[in-house]
């Protein structure tokens, strides 16, 4: 949904995660390829890493404030339209 207002992380702590999060997804890769185990694993690491910041910093009040849960409402959103008979 374009128009939700719940915002989708757009917050420091959630874009900072994530970039650390892709560089070790990008090392990882690389040093995959390469066949080099040291470099995969300080990529795997660089993936945590990025987690842990990213909730630290959420932790420090820099990601999403918590907000209620959205509610169903009684009427549905769409209604259906009665079918038409083919001839």
């Amino acid at each position: 949904m374009a128009g939700s207002s719940h915002g989708h992380g757009h917050t420091p702590a959630a874009w900072t995660g994530v970039i650390i999060s892709f560089i070790g997804f990008c090392v990882a890769g690389a040093f995959m390829v390469m066949a080099q185990p040291v470099g995969f694993w300080a990529g795997m690491v660089l993936i945590l890493l990025g987690a842990v910041v990213g909730g630290i910093m959420r932790a420090m009040g820099l990601g999403q404030p918590q907000q209620a849960p959205l509610k169903m409402t009684a009427t549905p959103v769409a209604t259906r339209e009665p079918v038409a008979a083919e001839s």
